[in-house]
């Protein structure tokens, strides 16, 4: 009896707290959204089901405890080898020919990084978090995940689980956050404007792209190239035409693989100790700042670039919204919402991916930029 009472008094269930409760229900949203609303399920259920096992008494499967979850967090993040392979399969994955058919939303895509610096010098001035830690809060702004993993495990470690659940929330989000953004700062007149039909690309330009920007970017901000250089080079296998089953594997089989990998040991940081924090709710608040004003940011970019465009020349300022990393999410929602105001008469889904893709570099770069001067 008295065996049996010492295997009750130890086992998970005796030792269950409030926290451990509390984050199996953070985990049971992230799931339910994941698989009932279809945000971001491949990486919200990994995340999702990674926290449970964090917060099991005992266990040791916590990224921050002695088991196999800690192996793969420093092994795979502490080491920033995980989040560069997940933008090599971007790399795979993304067409940059919207962008240089239309080199102009190049700058769309930088202007919707201004959410990460306005949230990063609110977050310091404001919640009173250190440079570090508002730097890799800030990055939030910009609905890159990997890009938010990969800064925060350098500049901010211990708010790892915070920062990845605010920036996969935020990027699954796009769809309900965006078009009361675009509603309020856009006129029936501007969402009307059809872009004219984009100038081909030639081959020669999307293979030389790809070893150029990766080149130069990497070159004027040697810290960003983890990122740029393997988004780039995974991008080159897209684009060469020879490399066939590389792209298959760093586009399929290895993205997917890395992706697991990634969120389980993302949610294995989402301990109660960790994560139910006055902290957290400050970098979830700060993170919807980020996001919104980046969102902002791209729109009125393009409003102004009108102002010195001819009538004819001029973008439609609603694929500013595109601007930021969620690719492709961004862009079809920008589409859905201008051909609903439209009635189906203007489609700018091709003009959006351009602003789109290179949010994905512009935030590549805003974490260079904040490791340069940081890290």
């Amino acid at each position: 009896m008295e065996t049996f009472g010492h295997l009750i008094s130890n086992s998970g269930f005796a030792n269950l707290t409030i926290g451990n409760l509390g984050m199996f229900l953070i985990a049971g949203i992230l799931i339910f959204l994941a698989i009932r609303k279809g945000y971001e399920p491949l990486l919200l259920i990994p995340i999702g089901f990674g926290t449970i096992l964090a917060n099991l008494p005992f266990g040791e499967m916590g990224s921050y405890a002695d088991g196999v979850m800690n192996v793969i967090y420093r092994s795979g993040i502490k080491t920033e080898l995980l989040p560069p392979i997940i933008f090599m399969g971007v790399g795979v994955l993304t067409d940059f020919r919207p962008l240089l058919s239309r080199p102009l939303t190049f700058m769309l895509g930088a202007a919707a990084q201004l959410g990460i610096f306005t949230a990063a010098l609110g977050s310091a001035f404001i919640f009173g978090f250190s440079i570090n830690e508002a730097a890799a809060i800030g990055i939030v702004g910009g609905a890159d995940g990997p890009t938010s993993i990969f800064l925060a495990s350098k500049l901010a470690p211990h708010l790892l689980g915070p920062i990845a659940v605010a920036a996969y929330s935020y990027m699954s989000l796009v769809p309900i956050i965006q078009p009361p953004i675009l509603r309020i700062l856009t006129t029936k007149k501007e969402q009307a404007i059809d872009m004219p039909q984009a100038r081909p690309v030639s081959q020669r330009a999307v293979i030389l792209f790809p070893i150029i920007t990766g080149s130069l970017a990497s070159l004027a901000i040697p810290s960003s190239a983890p990122l740029m250089g393997m988004l780039m080079f995974g991008n080159l296998i897209r684009e060469s035409g020879v490399t066939e089953r590389l792209r298959k594997t760093a586009g399929g089989a290895l993205v997917d693989i890395v992706t697991i990998f990634l969120g389980l040991a993302v949610g294995g940081t989402m301990d109660a100790a960790h994560f139910l924090t006055t902290d957290t709710i400050s970098i979830l608040v700060m993170g919807g700042v980020a996001f919104s004003i980046s969102t902002a940011g791209g729109i009125l970019f393009a409003k102004i670039i009108n102002l010195f465009l001819s009538e004819k020349r001029r973008i439609n300022p609603c694929i500013g919204a595109a601007g930021v990393s969620a690719v492709p999410m961004a862009a079809r929602v920008v589409q859905d919402y201008v051909s609903k105001r439209t009635k189906g008469k203007v489609n700018p889904l091709m003009p959006a991916m351009g602003p789109n893709v290179a949010g994905v570099i512009g935030s590549a770069v805003a974490a260079g930029v904040f490791l340069a001067i940081l890290g």
